[in-house]
């Protein structure tokens, strides 16, 4: 996403809880060390954006963790917490400080990363699920409270993205069913009418899109990246 705003000549602050991340960003980005869980943190990193730049045109809550996968009655509640904590109190966070320079300006877009999970619910990852369903809750009430301010709210609900997030998830879903990985890959791309995954390409290609002035009345919408999911949760 930032690579993609980047190309556009958008200047582009990149925070992470990862220094290895913050470490292949390009070195005329602005970058930040941030805990999303932690309330302070957020409040200065906000502060920091502020006091720089003066204001914030988009805002894109992308932090996010998959959560541990099993059966809900084994899916152990410290780290069920953990996850809404990142996906969705990190989201809050970030709305709520964003907001402040937002109405100020009296425009701004604000870009949910959301999940088909929060639209179909995913087997074995219940936290997840629970936190993308909560995302798109939050989502609406934003649109609802900044559109009078000119502000847009959108959440971007990937499918399946290729790349090392995927194939972990798979690895663990793989592990959860005692089967082996390519099932689960393939029985994915077979729960999609487009049969493969999406590229982060293309999720960044729509987060850009409606950032844009060509989606100046999209708002409060959940849209899917996702080759069109069929079958939530397909069998092998």
């Amino acid at each position: 996403m930032a690579t993609a705003f980047a190309a556009t000549g958008a200047n582009v602050w990149v925070a992470d809880a990862s220094i290895d991340a913050l470490s292949r960003c390009p070195r005329d980005w602005n970058i930040d060390t941030v805990d999303v869980r932690e309330p302070d943190e957020m409040n200065a990193l906000f502060g920091r954006i502020d006091e720089s730049w003066g204001g914030l045109d988009v805002l894109c809550a992308n932090a996010g963790t998959p959560g541990p996968t099993a059966l809900i009655e084994d899916q152990p509640y410290a780290e069920f917490r953990d996850c809404l904590a990142v996906n969705l109190d990190g989201a809050f966070l970030s709305v709520a400080n964003a907001l402040p320079m937002m109405k100020r300006q009296r425009s701004g877009v604000v870009l949910f990363t959301s999940s088909t999970a929060g639209l179909f619910g995913f087997p074995y990852r219940a936290p997840y699920a629970a936190s993308k369903w909560a995302l798109h809750g939050l989502m609406k009430t934003v649109a609802m409270e900044a559109g009078p301010y000119g502000i847009r709210a959108n959440a971007i609900a990937p499918g399946c993205v290729e790349g090392l997030r995927i194939d972990a998830v798979i690895e663990r879903e793989a592990a959860a069913k005692q089967t082996a990985c390519d099932n689960v890959r393939h029985a994915y791309e077979a729960g999609t009418s487009l049969r493969r995954f999406a590229k982060a390409e293309d999720v960044a290609a729509m987060a850009v899109f409606l950032a844009s002035n060509a989606a100046q009345v999209i708002s409060g919408q959940v849209i899917a990246v996702d080759g069109h999911t069929e079958n939530p949760d397909p069998k092998f």
